[in-house]
C-alpha cells in the first residue's frame, strides 16, 4: 500500500495546495479520468467543510489530508482540530423546506460521489473511498 499525506493550516486559500495534491496523486499512481473529477470534487469539499465548520478558519488549527492507495481502491482521509458533529444527524438537502438553503449540501455530493463515506472521531475524520479496476 502507497500512502501520502500533507498537513495544511486552515485557510481557505490552501484549497489549491489540495488540487494540486490531487493533481500530482493523478499521475503518480495513474487515476482514471471517469474518476478523477469525483474525487477532486469530493475530497475538496471535504477539507472546505474541515477548514470552515472544523477548524471554524482558525489558522492555528491543521487539516490532515492523506491518501492510501490499494490494489482496488483509493481511500483518502480527511482530519479536523474542530470539536466534530454528527453526520447523521444532517437535514436532507433534496427535502423541499431545505432546496434554497445556499449550504448543506457537501455531504450530500460526497456520498454521491465516492463508493463509501465514513465518518470515525466524533466526525473529525472522513474516509472518501473509490474502488479502482486495474483489469
Amino acid at each position: 500500500m502507497n500512502q501520502i499525506k500533507i498537513q495544511i493550516p486552515s485557510l481557505i486559500e490552501n484549497i489549491r495546495v489540495v488540487e494540486s495534491f490531487i493533481d500530482n496523486s493523478k499521475e503518480k499512481f495513474h487515476i482514471e479520468d471517469d474518476i478523477y473529477g469525483n474525487i477532486m470534487v469530493a475530497v475538496t469539499e471535504s477539507v472546505n467543510n474541515a477548514i470552515r465548520h472544523g477548524n471554524k478558519f482558525d489558522k492555528d488549527k491543521n487539516v490532515y489530508l492523506s491518501l492510501f492507495v490499494e490494489p482496488d481502491l483509493l481511500r483518502f482521509e480527511v482530519q479536523d482540530e474542530g470539536n466534530g458533529f454528527d453526520a447523521d444527524a444532517l437535514t436532507d438537502p433534496t427535502a423541499p423546506e431545505n432546496l434554497e438553503n445556499p449550504g448543506g449540501r457537501g455531504i450530500f455530493l460526497m456520498r454521491h460521489l465516492c463508493d463509501e463515506v465514513k465518518f470515525t472521531n466524533d466526525g473529525r475524520n472522513v474516509q472518501l473511498t473509490f474502488y479502482i479496476n486495474n483489469a
